[in-house]
């Protein structure tokens, strides 16, 4: 089993799994083709040594996931709030920075206040490689996300045929117990229907 998230909080999905090896990466990269390219590279490197492989992945590790190629190598996939709609995710933040398109393309990478940085480039991969998905998936989905529309994440999963979970309450980081305990018995009896 391989787990996109961070190294630290794969180490919550043991209990859930006790059956298999979980294991976490940190990736370091902050660019779709970048992290990409290591998720890839970690997932090449399990499955050589394990054929089943269920990722877990939440935010933007979905997202960057979904650009690693790595989709013949996953038995199903479990994605806490992924990000699945970048360019409008980009496109709130250049609004909230009053940045505008023509700005950032003159200008190629803009420092914000609330510390994230917009880039030309990344806008522009966005646009130019749509996610396409194709492995059997598990939406779990906090009702307060506000990183991805409600709308988004449900043509996300029509799409792509995901099943869809919406937590009442959730935010798009599950952390509060509530939170976690939901998340817990979501992936159980997501598992239970596969088995």
């Amino acid at each position: 089993m391989y787990n996109a998230c961070t190294a630290y909080e794969s180490a919550h999905y043991k209990a859930l799994f006790p059956a298999c090896e979980v294991t976490g990466i940190d990736y370091r990269s902050n660019t779709p083709w970048e992290a990409g390219e290591e998720i890839r590279a970690a997932v090449e490197a399990v499955y050589y040594e394990n054929c089943d492989i269920i990722l877990i992945a939440n935010s933007i590790g979905a997202y960057f996931a979904m650009h690693a190629h790595i989709e013949p190598y996953l038995k199903r996939a479990f994605f806490i709030s992924p990000v699945v709609d970048m360019e409008a995710l980009i496109g709130d933040l250049m609004r909230a920075a009053q940045v505008s398109e023509a700005q950032l393309q003159e200008q190629g990478t803009i420092s914000t206040a609330f510390g994230e940085d917009l880039s030309w480039e990344y806008l522009c991969f966005v646009r130019a490689h749509p996610l396409r998905w194709h492995v059997p998936t598990a939406i779990l989905y906090g009702e307060r996300d506000t990183l991805t529309s409600l709308q988004a994440m449900k043509t996300f999963a029509a799409q792509t045929g995901a099943s869809f979970t919406i937590m009442k309450g959730g935010e798009h980081w599950f952390h509060t117990p509530e939170q976690m305990r939901f998340l817990d018995n979501w992936i159980t009896h997501q598992k239970g229907e596969s088995e």
